[in-house]
């Protein structure tokens, strides 16, 4: 089995937009880390204590659940996308873009952090997997989802027609994207990220899809990520290996922890079983999605 945990070290920075700052690092403890080299790789950055410098890591098990030492959360770690990796010889460094906003642990940290700063990460995973026989693919969006959808477009052949749209708070969050000759990029001012209800369901609705074998990729809030999903699921009836939608982050997300964390363990242990059933992962989300709108989640 391969390292789980790198210890990074904190190399340079750069704002891109009043809304995103990249940062890059590297180290030794970043030479073993190897990339999936899937578009929207993703992986999980554990910082210590603020008080304390401690840093507490999960212990993962054979069937892949994570237990903390000492009986603590792992509270302070955030999943982020990996916008670049590079390597030159042994040298490793990866790129991860931060949306610069108030509270979130990592934003934070992001917009405090200075080279030289160290913090954990673990091994990465991707979830974007298109068909061979994709023709066309449909990107969306919001600001979390830039850095993903920018390196999916880096690497999507030639051949393939993307439609492409960003929804972020101000004009002054655009961003070059990587130029690629079949696609077509819309950005929407104004809207999600925090600021005001998200266009994007209601884009995903009224864009027009071609007839031949394609693939759709969302990735935004979560809410509004079910309702997209039921759309192009249970409304176009596209079969799973058809889209990937993702969400990325949670509107008000310490009262929905709240409800979270007063759900009714009987609930939550029905949740976990749904997961461990072994059946059609769709199905289980169907279920899982169901079971957190009843609860108000």
């Amino acid at each position: 089995m391969s390292q789980m945990f790198y210890d990074v070290t904190l190399l340079a920075r750069q704002a891109l937009t009043p809304g995103m700052v990249r940062l890059t690092f590297g180290g030794e403890g970043l030479r073993p880390f190897r990339t999936t080299g899937v578009g929207d790789e993703y992986l999980r950055l554990f910082f210590p204590d603020p008080e304390t410098g401690k840093l507490h890591l999960p212990h993962i098990s054979e069937d892949g659940r994570w237990t903390y030492p000492d009986g603590q959360d792992a509270v302070r770690c955030s999943t982020y996308t990996v916008r670049r990796f590079a390597q030159e010889g042994e040298d490793v460094t990866i790129d991860i873009d931060f949306v610069v906003h108030k509270g979130g642990l990592a934003s934070e940290w992001a917009q405090k952090a200075e080279p030289g700063d160290r913090i954990t990460i673990n091994r990465p995973r991707g979830l974007y997997s298109p068909p061979k026989d994709y023709a066309w693919q449909l990107l969306v969006a919001d600001a979390t989802g830039l850095p993903a959808l920018s390196r999916i477009l880096e690497q999507t052949p030639e051949h393939v027609q993307s439609r492409v749209f960003v929804e972020v708070a101000q004009k002054d969050d655009e961003q070059i994207l990587p130029y690629h000759a079949a696609a077509t990029a819309t950005w929407l001012h104004g809207c999600g990220n925090g600021v005001a209800p998200s266009r994007l369901e209601d884009i995903v609705r009224g864009v027009p899809l071609p007839a031949t074998p394609g693939y759709v990729w969302v990735a935004g809030e979560q809410k509004v990520v079910r309702a997209i999903r039921k759309f192009v699921r249970k409304e176009l009836g596209f079969p799973p290996e058809r889209y990937e939608l993702v969400g990325y982050w949670i509107a008000n997300a310490e009262e929905w922890e709240a409800k979270w964390d007063a759900l009714d363990p009987a609930i939550k242990a029905q949740i976990d079983a749904g997961w461990d059933s072994g059946r059609d992962r769709e199905t289980v989300m169907d279920e899982y999605i169901a079971t957190l709108e009843k609860h108000g989640l």
